[in-house]
């Protein structure tokens, strides 16, 4: 708990992507896979026979096409925040090419273990090509560095491993609550606040501590509660051959009593062992 070596992001920071849901076929985004909603009243309709066999010839990636289609009576901001997805603060998954890329990338995503609260399904790692997407989106130049296709293999692999480590962490913490939530907790949401220093992170800084390059807050399930997590992420040098070199910080955010109590718990753990 607390601090640990692991595998972070370098390129966490820049992207700020870490997971997306998803099933065995199309995207978790199409409205396919939202059957399963409560409240909207189109999900609750039973489809004629017809209506079903003539989605299933749809290609997934048109399923929500017009969604995405500029509105003249919006405005291009009013537009990306409305695509925004709550769950990571991202907008849709971009697969398609950049202009200009210079090389082509893997579409290929990986499943993570972190399960997805609400759902039987886990968490999705991006792509390298949605990666590159993102980063494009934050202002990254890809002509400003010395890039190549190996490059970005190596920072999913870092930014995966990152967001495994950090699951391990919080496994750490909730095994303390393993008696009112004998399932395990899932991820429910998590944002990037990189500028947003924790008061931990400032107080270090003051004793002459650096600051971390990052910082990720996870909203977690734990059997109906929800429970924040902060994530501070730290240099650690070289990447070793796991792909790990960022020192995390993991710890429940002071936000109830219950988080106050661990937090006393385990610092008392550790001055005595």
């Amino acid at each position: 708990m607390g601090l640990s070596a692991s595998s972070p992001s370098v390129a966490v920071q820049s992207a700020n992507i870490s997971v997306h849901p998803q099933t065995a076929s199309p995207p978790s985004e199409c409205p396919m896979h939202q059957e399963k909603m409560e409240g909207c009243p189109v999900h609750m309709k039973s489809p004629d026979q017809g209506a079903e066999n003539q989605n299933n010839n749809v290609p997934a990636h048109q399923e929500r096409a017009y969604e995405y289609l500029e509105c003249p009576v919006k405005s291009s901001t009013s537009q990306i925040k409305d695509d925004i997805d709550p769950r990571n603060m991202m907008p849709p998954p971009n697969q398609m090419p950049s202009l200009n890329q210079p090389f082509p990338l893997s579409t290929i995503r990986e499943e993570s273990s972190i399960p997805r609260a609400h759902s039987e399904q886990k968490w999705v790692y991006p792509s390298e090509q949605m990666f590159w997407n993102a980063m494009l989106r934050k202002g990254w130049r890809w002509k400003d560095d010395d890039i190549n296709p190996k490059d970005m293999n190596n920072i999913i692999k870092i930014h995966n491993q990152n967001n495994e480590q950090a699951w391990k962490e919080i496994l750490k913490w909730e095994a303390l609550h393993v008696a009112e939530c004998p399932c395990g907790p899932s991820l429910i949401r998590f944002g990037g606040k990189a500028k947003e220093y924790s008061p931990r992170a400032r107080i270090r800084s003051w004793m002459g501590y650096e600051l971390p390059f990052d910082r990720h807050d996870w909203i977690i399930n734990r059997c109906g509660k929800e429970v924040r997590y902060v994530i501070d992420y730290y240099d650690g040098g070289e990447v070793d051959k796991n792909y790990q070199f960022t020192i995390l910080d993991v710890r429940p955010a002071f936000d109830s009593l219950s988080a106050v109590w661990d937090r006393m718990k385990v610092a008392w753990w550790r001055w005595t062992s």
